[in-house]
């Protein structure tokens, strides 16, 4: 049964990147995929844009949400000041991705508003963007295309490559993404381990994953060491000047998760004493690593591939997820039900 709302909906989604011209500006008409979904009785707001980025806290964030029925981020922080400008009217509030760590769904659960992810819209395409990163380099991609568009040419420039048959590939965190990683993984390394307390050894197997002991076992063990675990208070940092010492000498190291997995400064430390073979991320804190002085130095590692948290991307999987999102945030205000996938509150 629906309910009945005397007045349009109204649904404000705090930064939708997908909404940006090339020129930096807001379309709505690029929320055509939302609008056929929520019907044009619904009032959609596209957050709050500033000309360099869009606005993701203070007063004028705040305004833009109050009154609102639904809200929707992407990488906005849900924090108590927030809780209380969308009390009481706000009913659902969804995260446009994969990660939780920014949605604080417990505060919303307390305030009784409900929350929600989209927990596996880019498991392709995570799994395989981790794969590209990991294969460049250990196949010194990167080092030979720039060699060669610098007018030089060298068949052992960058190194020679391990053959990978005989190594063994690490996982950090067995969910959907680390379980399509190792399914793909076993078709160029010889063995493929991982380590999650949470996950029993009985399911790993079933994936033909022996599970590690430990964190500290795997990272002996691993030539490469990919992390694809959750951000939360347990695995903050995981990747730390404790813990990098374990790592076996010449490894990769691989982040395609949340960059406040890894401490910047015990990857420094790796990069420049030589303990890792390579690094590879996706994910930085802050996001763009040239505005933090660590990471801007870890990026200029020849032995450093690094890209803009795109790892989700297709045009498939962008579609999928806020076409998936508008039905169940509309799901919600229409029916005052929670919504019926993919909820973590």
């Amino acid at each position: 049964m629906e309910i009945e709302h005397s007045k349009p909906w109204r649904i404000v989604y705090t930064d939708p990147m997908w909404a940006l011209t090339e020129d930096g500006e807001i379309d709505p008409r690029r929320a055509d995929i939302e609008m056929q979904i929520y019907g044009h009785s619904t009032r959609l707001d596209l957050g709050v844009h500033d000309g360099q980025d869009f606005v993701r806290r203070g007063p004028l964030l705040n305004e833009r949400l109050s009154k609102a029925d639904a809200v929707v981020i992407y990488r906005t922080q849900i924090t108590e000041e927030i809780v209380d400008v969308l009390r009481p009217n706000c009913k659902v509030v969804a995260r446009q991705g994969v990660g939780v760590d920014n949605l604080n769904a417990g505060l919303l659960k307390r305030a009784g508003i409900f929350a929600f992810n989209i927990s596996d819209y880019c498991v392709e395409e995570v799994s395989t963007h981790t794969l590209s990163i990991i294969l460049a380099l250990e196949r010194g991609i990167c080092r030979q295309d720039d060699h060669i568009k610098n007018g030089k040419w060298g068949i052992f420039f960058g190194g020679v490559p391990r053959r990978l048959s005989g190594l063994t590939l690490g996982i950090v965190g067995y969910g959907r993404i680390g379980r399509a990683t190792s399914r793909k993984a076993q078709v160029f390394y010889e063995r493929v381990i991982a380590w999650d307390p949470y996950v029993h050894d009985d399911l790993m197997q079933g994936y033909g994953v022996k599970k590690s002991r430990s964190l500290s076992d795997l990272l002996q063990q691993s030539d490469v060491v990919v992390l694809h675990c959750a951000l939360t208070d347990e695995t903050r940092a995981i990747i730390n000047e404790r813990t990098i010492p374990d790592i076996k000498p010449g490894a990769l190291l691989i982040n395609t998760a949340r960059g406040a997995l890894v401490q910047p400064a015990a990857v420094l430390w790796a990069l420049e004493n030589g303990r890792l073979g390579g690094y590879g991320s996706d994910v930085f804190t802050p996001e763009n690593p040239n505005e933090d002085p660590v990471n801007k130095r870890i990026v200029q590692f020849n032995n450093v591939i690094v890209t803009s948290h795109r790892a989700f991307l297709s045009q498939s999987s962008e579609i999928s997820q806020r076409a998936r999102l508008a039905t169940q945030v509309h799901q919600v205000l229409t029916t005052g039900l929670p919504p019926q996938s993919d909820r973590v509150a």
